[in-house]
Order: C-alpha cells, then structure tokens, then sequence
C-alpha cells in the first residue's frame, strides 16, 4: 500500500529541495514531488539525508567491546585481541547471538544506519559441531534485524583454514569453520543475499575457484583483505605477492566485490583495486581501536575508488563518527585540511554522500540516494540542534558530522520510522533482552 511522506527538506542527488513529497510502495520510493503541498501526507520534519548502510558487522563483538583494552608490553596488537575474542564467543547460544544483535542494529539505527552488511562467520555451536539446523544462528540475525526493523544483508563466510596455504585451523576457530560443500548448502538454507571468503589466510586459491563457479554470479562478494601487516608478510612468504596485489592478479575483481578494511596497499594496488570497480568498507574506529594502520586513500579516491563505511566490531555504533574518524586520520598524515574528495566540495557532505551512495554494490539492495527506485532509508536531523541552528544546504551535514553527531532525530528503513526522537522505537524491549543474555554470559 502506497504512503507519502512529506519531508520539510531533503537532499536529492542534485542538491537540496523543500516540501519534498514522496510516494513509498513496498519500501521504495517511487515518486517525488518538490515543492509540494503537505495536504494528505505524513509530515517529516527537519533535514532528510539518505541513510548509511554499514558495510561490515560482526554482530556478536559488541558484548566484548571495552573488554580487550588491558595494556600490556609487547603483547597488545591484533593477534592478542583475535584471541580474547575467541574466548569471548565460547559460550554463546543461538539466543543470545539475536539479543546481542537485535541490540546492536538498534544502536546503529540510532546512530544513521538504515541497514546493514552481516559478515556472518560464528557458524557452529560451542563444541564447533553443526546445529541441527546448520543455518541456526543465520536465522537469529535475520529475527534480529526483523525486530529493529533494520535493512539485512547476511552475508555468510567461508573460514576453513588457520592461515596461507590450507594451515589446520586452530581450536579458537572451531566455531567458524566451513568445508566448502557445507558453505554452500549454508548459503542455500539461510537463503543469503551476499556472501564472503574471511580472507586469503582462511581459504585457499581452490576453495575461491569452486565457489565462485558454484554461486549465483550476481551474489555480491566480500573479503577481508591486508587489514595488518603481519598478513601481508604472511601472504608474500606463501605466494610471493601482496593480498591485494594476489586479488587483483587471480580473482575476478569487480563491482560484485567489497575488500575489507584493505589498509596496507601500495599505491598500485590501490589504484588498481579503484579501477576494477570494487568497493572498499573502511572501519575506521575499529581499524583505530586494533591498531591496524591508515588505508591508502590518495591513491584509491585518485584513481576514482569507491569507499563505504562498516563497524566491524562496533566499538562506536554512529556513523558519523566513522567518516570523521576517516577524514580526521588523513588530515593527520597530510598534515592539512579539509581532504575532500566527496561528491561536495563541502566536506561532511561529500563524505556522507559518497559513502551512503556506496551501499548498493555490496548489498543488492538500492540504497544510499533519496531518488525514485530506491529503498526508502532516511536520517532525518533536527535543524533546531544547537549545532544546526541556522544552517543551510549542505553545511547542515558538515556541521553534524563535524560537531558532533547528536542531532539524528528519525532514522526510517524500508520505509518505516525506527528511530523518532533519537531514540529506537523498541528499545526498551530490545535492552531488556539484551541485559537477560549478558546476565547468563557473567553467571
């Protein structure tokens, strides 16, 4: 059934109109009137953004953030941190995955997410034997994301090895693991609309072959890529090349694929992963939090590269705080400002834009532009918030994005109101359930 909404202002991919109407059928938008008369139509107040869709989630690692922030000497990189989360995931039930999940997609909504990429790898139960259902806990995301009225991707993950060249996985990992026959009657059953390789060091050159002739070709495809150096010197000792150097030589790079996080790249690299047409997912937070390094974004937004943002493991829930993270980390290096680089010349625009808009290719759902055919995901701001008061166009975004980010006042997905006043419309319930499942964790 058709609705319209009419939004007090909006920005359109060709700049910023008022008394914007839309027609939503379905969850997607399709008509748009400016100028319009508000008669008949649910009114929207304030200033209408296209939502971000965040690219990269493991869901799970939200109940461990703060939990793995000990200093100590010479111990403290990546690797330790791989290993406290394998300990942290050892008791989780199927049940306690939705709550922790339904939480999360709450926050990120509250945050200007409308949806969401799931890189779905806890597969097993705690033993690492398959549930009797082996698509059991890709089914908690999908209840998960049904009761915060998010936009799901789940992307199910192939993780069959410890490292380069087909090493046994390790204990830690039983939870994740996946033969390839299994992966994909796992895909099969959890009916996914994306899928992954967990990396290069998780699968081996054949395993990536008999997939990809075995899969739907329009599917999109993510994978971990040269997140740390200790990879990158792993991958040359095995193949004598660079992750992204390898990808870009033996896969099939495209727009069907997103590289994870892909921080350590040579300017080649990058500027030969942009025009290949793949999509970058930057975490910045969490690329900050695990001390991984700065991705290589001259030479890849040089070279025209598309670039989203995820959370990963969701130690911040707000997406603008991922792009200042992202613009902030440049400045650094450049030692200047304003990078730039977006769609805008104003900065916090051209970055929200940009990355909203690079939603589409490593979800398969239209999304990330306020324009006909698209699914309805909106971050409504409050042009009354201190920091907005008296903006216009496309300072508004600068200004939320670079004062701070309180201003979210609605987020809608699909077309339905998540988030009214800041805040998720079911969260109390959400939390409830959510402090039920880390009680039983602590017990």
């Amino acid at each position: 059934m058709a609705k319209t909404l009419h939004l007090d202002q909006a920005r359109l991919p060709e700049g910023w109109a008022r008394d914007v109407a839309l027609t939503v059928e379905g969850g997607v938008i399709t008509a748009i009137q400016a100028g319009a008369d508000p008669a008949g139509a649910e009114r929207v107040r304030g200033a209408a953004v296209p939502a971000m869709t965040n690219l990269h989630s493991h869901a799970f690692q939200r109940a461990m953030a703060g939990l793995a922030e000990r200093a100590r000497a010479g111990v403290e990189d990546f690797w330790a941190w791989r290993e406290a989360m394998y300990r942290f995931l050892d008791r989780l039930t199927p049940e306690q995955i939705e709550a922790i999940a339904a939480m999360l997609y709450a926050e990120l909504a509250e945050g200007g997410y409308g949806g969401i990429v799931e890189f779905h790898y806890l597969h097993n139960d705690p033993g690492g034997r398959a549930y009797a259902d082996p698509a059991e806990t890709a089914h908690a995301h999908r209840r998960a994301a049904a009761t915060a009225g998010f936009g799901l991707t789940l992307c199910p993950v192939l993780y069959s090895h410890s490292g380069f060249g087909g090493l046994a996985p390790k204990h830690g990992q039983r939870r994740f693991i996946k033969s390839t026959d299994d992966f994909l009657r796992l895909l099969e059953l959890s009916q996914a609309e994306a899928f992954a390789f967990h990396s290069l060091r998780a699968v081996t050159p054949e395993q990536i072959r008999d997939v990809l002739a075995a899969v739907d070709p329009a599917l999109p495809i993510h994978i971990h890529a040269a997140e740390q150096t200790g990879e990158v010197d792993d991958c040359l000792a095995w193949s004598g090349a660079r992750p992204v150097e390898w990808l870009l030589a033996n896969a099939p790079m495209s727009s069907r694929w997103t590289l994870v996080h892909a921080t350590h790249m040579t300017d080649a690299e990058a500027s030969g992963l942009a025009r290949a047409g793949a999509t970058a997912a930057l975490c910045p937070s969490t690329e900050g939090n695990l001390g991984d390094g700065f991705f290589n974004a001259d030479a890849f937004l040089g070279a025209g590269g598309t670039f989203g943002i995820g959370s990963d493991s969701h130690v911040t829930t707000n997406a603008a705080e991922e792009l200042r993270w992202f613009e902030y980390g440049r400045r650094l290096q450049a030692r200047k400002r304003t990078m730039g680089g977006g769609v805008s010349e104003n900065v916090g625009a051209g970055l929200w834009l940009s990355a909203a808009k690079a939603g589409t290719n490593p979800t398969g759902r239209r999304t990330g532009e306020i324009a006909v055919g698209m699914s309805c995901d909106l971050v409504v701001l409050d042009t009354d918030y201190p920091t907005l008061t008296g903006r216009e166009g496309d300072l508004i975004l600068d200004s939320f994005i670079f004062s701070g980010s309180g201003a979210i006042d609605q987020v809608w997905s699909g077309g339905k109101r998540i988030v009214e006043n800041g805040r998720h419309v079911a969260r109390d319930a959400i939390a409830a359930r959510y402090r039920r499942a880390i009680a039983e964790l602590n017990a």
